[in-house]
This record gives C-alpha cells, structure tokens and sequence, in this order.
C-alpha cells in the first residue's frame, strides 16, 4: 500500500494542525498532493499516534501491520475481541430474549464467549461489575429497537479496540497504531483481557485464509 493509500485509510479525526483538525475541504486535495500527504503523515509523527507503524523501513515502504490486516480482517478480529471481553456477562445471561438477540447477531462468534478452553473468562468483581452495568444499559437500549442490533455491535467494538490497544502497546506497537487510526479518536475502553486469548484470537485471524 502506497501512503497515498494508507492515508486514505486514516480517519480524518486524527489529521490535527495546531491543535485543531484539519478542515475537510483541505483534506482530499491534501491526500492526493506529495507534498500534502508529506505534511499529513508528519502530522501523524507529531501527534505521537503512528510513530512505529510510519518509522522508516529501507526497502519496505508499506508497514507490515497494514499488509498483514486490511480494514475487514482487523475489524473481525476487534468484534471478535470484544465478544470475548464480555464473556464473563454473556454466560451468566439466562433470559431468553437476549441470548436469543445476541446469538443471531453474533451467528458463530457467539461460541467464543462460551469455550472455556479460549478463556475461562475469571475478572475481579469490579471489572464483572462494570460489564454487567454495561450490559444492562445496552439491553435497555436494544429493548427500544427491536430490529436494529446496531448497539450491540458498537459496544463489542469499542471493547475490542480497547482490548487490542491494550495488548498491542505490549507485543506489536505498530498494530496498535494501525488499529487506532482506522477509527475516530477516542478514549479507549478498559481492557481486561489476559495476553493468551488475545494472541490465540489474533493468530488465528491474521493466519485465516479468507473465503474465495
């Protein structure tokens, strides 16, 4: 991938300029411009958000975090991360009506949340506290929109980018950055995630080799 690529990539959000984001209109001709793209990747540089992934690499120029996870193999393995995260609340629930919601949203990432050979999903009270608050709140959404499980998606999300985050800043910095930018800017959500069913969930998505 080219950086004209890979800024392309970028959510707008992170392209700031004096503490200010970068106007929209000045955005697109930015990105097709060398100069521009220049400017914008050192605005990148600066903000401390992509100084491993835009490191200088002799030789290499697309970052190795962005050929091993395109956008739709990263986002699968963020859903799937925050599915996890939230096992510890997904088997404790019993009623019907959401375990029945959250198996045909989630079709077989479902399973994930109840193999206890992946994790044995054991947090501290007040991390399974937190989720359940969470939980609770999400469902009193989803009870007002009966067809939309659009909220159910933005809560794992957001665990899962935390989650990768989290471990990222430990086993691949580069990733990290890569996966931050592909969203707006946010505060990440606490993770909790032990570092072995991150790594079997990410290995498995990076080594899975995509339907034809």
């Amino acid at each position: 991938m080219s950086l004209q690529g890979l800024l392309a990539e970028v959510d707008p959000g992170w392209f700031v300029c004096q503490g200010e984001a970068l106007d929209a209109r000045l955005l697109g001709p930015a990105r097709r411009s060398p100069l521009g793209r220049r400017l914008l990747a050192r605005t990148l540089l600066e903000g401390d958000t992509a100084g491993t992934l835009l490191a200088p690499r002799p030789g290499a120029p697309t970052p190795t975090a962005i050929l091993r996870w395109p956008r739709a193999k990263l986002g699968r393995l963020v859903r799937d991360l925050g599915v996890l995260a939230y096992a510890p609340v997904i088997r404790a629930e019993v009623r019907r009506d959401p375990v029945r919601r959250i198996k045909n949203a989630l079709g077989g990432s479902y399973l994930l949340a109840l193999d206890p050979s992946i994790w044995d999903a054991r947090v501290e009270r007040e991390v399974h506290d937190r989720l359940q608050r969470q939980w609770e709140a999400l469902f009193t959404r989803l009870a007002a929109q009966p067809g939309d499980d659009t909220p159910l998606f933005e809560l794992l999300e957001r665990q899962g980018r935390g989650e990768l985050r989290r471990w990222a800043a430990q086993r691949d910095r580069a990733l990290g950055e890569w996966a931050a930018l592909l969203y707006p800017p946010e505060d990440p959500a606490e993770g909790h995630l032990p570092e072995k069913p991150v790594l079997l969930l990410a290995t498995h998505h990076e080594t899975r080799r995509e339907a034809a």
